[in-house]
């Protein structure tokens, strides 16, 4: 089957692509402005801040197992198909949560008790985080019941990027118009700092999102088939024979680790516990992970509490950091193909290094921050895009091994920013004049610190191969290509 005949008309591969345009748009929100929205406009606590992200973290990691499990195990409402259908109940889901999760407590006002708001948010909270997985597993599953051809499959992908990119962008320029606007209405000198009077704003952008998004949720609905069980099965076998053919003849990309093809010789879970490997893939992944949610989340509180800048570079500075990032991924595989993977998650490493090192001597930066956003998007998307490469080359056989990995990083991330709002000094208001120097070491341990753990899980790699280690209790063992770093 050539290329032309597995690939979908261009028409249906917009409408696939745009399936996780809303999943997109909310995912930028959550992690860049829910800290600020909870802390520094509704005037929550720092440690209930922390409580809520932390339960959106431990519900997407518990929900995204258990609804693979159940997508694949569940068939579809009629003949609808089982995997738009976990995706429409999935985009509901955010639909009806999504903007209670960025708006004040109904009913509440400033002598409500914060416990009372916090109970008010979490089942919001977790109503998302569970749409939110649903929408993502069931539109990556469509992949393979869409096209059965290796070129089809990464073309798909691209044009799933590509919409995530313009999610994010997306996100970051309605905010700065909606700052923008609100600055222009409004002459009061204290205009540019963020209170209760921006509730609206992200009201309005959280609604925003939502608009969009169910349009393009209403377009991948309409304009995407999915296949029927058993359908096209022995086109995928004719694939699966010529990719395999077609791989011994280029022999270009093989996988870190070579597997037999039959079930029974892949790894058991158990199996997985026992290899080095796991651990020093999994801490390299999680460091990656820590280094950019982590800033993502806390860039804001930097800008406007230590930095004291105006509340828009809040929506410019992260717009600056991933076009950065994206324009820097273009680069990135014929990087890693002339100076290995390792050597190019280095550089990225340098990048965050380099951007950690200018926070930490120069903390009055000004405008001076757009030079260090460029490198910590840089480097984030450099160390992310490599990381992945890295996981994806080691869970060729298992996907125990990514769903281990994936609940790590979540609730590694979510413990993480509860540890960082519970050390806050300022417990009691909004933010006091310890908040300067303590967002200011705040951006430098979770880039800098972070990158210091990074770098070690990276030699270690260097000096202990990945490789599947013989261990008696399991009846398979293999080991890496010789060239795959």
């Amino acid at each position: 089957m050539s290329d032309t005949e597995g690939s979908l008309p261009l028409l249906k591969r917009l409408s696939y692509a745009v399936g996780h345009f809303q999943n997109d748009l909310c995912a930028s929100m959550w992690f860049t402005y829910l800290l600020v929205f909870y802390h520094s406009v509704l005037g929550f606590q720092n440690t209930n801040a922390g409580v809520l992200l932390l339960v959106g973290q431990i519900a997407d990691a518990i929900c995204t197992p258990l609804i693979g499990y159940e997508s694949d195990r569940m068939p579809g409402c009629g003949n609808y198909g089982k995997r738009k259908t976990w995706h429409l109940v999935g985009t509901l889901s955010v639909v009806l949560s999504f903007a209670f999760i960025f708006n004040q407590c109904l009913g509440c006002n400033s002598l409500t008790p914060q416990w009372v708001s916090l109970t008010y948010f979490i089942p919001f909270i977790t109503i998302f985080q569970f749409g939110w997985a649903a929408t993502q597993i069931s539109h990556l599953s469509l992949i393979p019941e869409l096209v059965t051809c290796e070129h089809a499959k990464v073309e798909l992908t691209a044009y799933r990027y590509a919409f995530t990119v313009i999610a994010n962008i997306t996100v970051y320029a309605v905010a700065y118009l909606l700052f923008h606007t609100q600055a222009g209405q409004n002459n009061d000198p204290l205009s540019d700092t963020l209170g209760p009077v921006d509730i609206l704003v992200f009201r309005n952008l959280a609604l925003i999102v939502l608009g969009i998004g169910v349009l393009s949720s209403v377009f991948f609905h309409v304009g995407t088939t999915e296949r029927r069980p058993g359908e096209g099965r022995e086109a995928q076998e004719e694939e699966g024979k010529g990719r395999m053919k077609e791989e011994e003849e280029e022999g270009e990309w093989r996988p870190l680790l070579r597997y037999p093809q039959t079930p029974s010789s892949l790894l058991q879970w158990k199996c997985w516990l026992q290899q080095p490997s796991f651990y020093q893939v999994a801490l390299l992944y999680m460091s990656t992970r820590l280094i950019v949610n982590l800033s993502q989340t806390y860039i804001s509180m930097y800008l406007i509490n230590t930095l004291a800048l105006p509340k828009k570079f809040i929506a410019t500075i992260p717009l600056v950091m991933y076009l950065s990032g994206f324009l820097s991924s273009l680069i990135m595989k014929p990087l890693s193909k002339l100076i290995g993977k390792c050597l190019t998650y280095f550089v990225g490493l340098l990048l965050i290094m380099a951007f950690s090192y200018w926070v930490l001597l120069d903390d009055r930066m000004g405008q001076q921050v757009y030079g260090a956003a460029v490198l910590l998007g840089t480097g984030s998307a450099t160390i992310l895009v490599i990381s992945l490469a890295m996981t994806a080359e080691l869970i060729q056989s298992g996907a125990f091994v990514y769903g281990a990995m994936s609940f790590t990083d979540k609730l590694a991330n979510g413990v993480a920013v509860m540890l960082i709002q519970a050390m806050h000094p300022c417990s009691t208001v909004v933010c006091c004049p310890a908040c300067v120097w303590f967002y200011h070491y705040i951006m430098v341990i979770v880039t800098g610190g972070v990158a210091i753990v990074a770098a070690l899980a990276l030699c270690s790699i260097l000096i202990w191969p990945i490789r599947i280690r013989p261990r008696k209790s399991c009846s398979y063992t293999n080991i890496c290509h010789p060239n795959a770093f």
